[in-house]
């Protein structure tokens, strides 16, 4: 993938929608924990050493699988290339599910399915195409937003929750 390195240098500047120090594993065989601040902007995935300002590097939070490995850790790898996994140590499982969510969540693929869903439950309650309603059809998505539950119909399909877990 092509990519601007000062603009997602900037990217890394943003506000965080979540930021945490965690126990960070390369996929490389051998590598070991080692602590990093992680910040998840948009869908990307930065890892910052802990004294420093530059990211270390990115993940681009797409085409990617985000699994729970223990209670409290969780790894991402990628469809085209499984065997790479990147492993997280969180510090309590409140922490790792919060994490685990959000990565979820981050994909475009995400955003563009729930954007789907939600325009065909506008339609739904009013009977209109969100196109029809111009920008009212942006209010009503964003009022329904707030009243739904975060879980979509096709969140537990593609990542399926473990037995016991909300």
């Amino acid at each position: 993938m092509r990519y601007n390195e000062k603009e997602l240098q900037a990217l890394s500047r943003q506000p965080a929608e979540l930021a945490a120090e965690l126990g960070m594993r390369g996929p490389k065989k051998g590598s070991v924990v080692k602590r990093r601040l992680v910040k998840l902007v948009v869908n990307f995935l930065f890892y910052f050493r802990t004294d420093e300002a530059e990211p270390v590097g990115a993940l681009l939070l797409e085409r990617c699988r985000v699994a729970r490995e223990e209670p409290s850790n969780f790894s991402i790898s990628f469809i085209e290339d499984p065997e790479r996994k990147y492993y997280f140590e969180c510090c309590s499982e409140e922490q790792c599910e919060e994490w685990t969510e959000a990565l979820r969540r981050a994909s475009y693929e995400f955003m563009r399915r729930s954007l789907i869903f939600y325009r065909k439950e506008i339609q739904k309650m009013t009977g209109k195409v969100c196109a029809e309603l111009g920008g009212a059809g942006v209010v009503l998505q964003a009022q329904l937003m707030t009243r739904l539950p975060r879980r979509t119909p096709w969140s537990s399909l593609a990542y399926p929750r473990r037995p016991g877990s909300s």
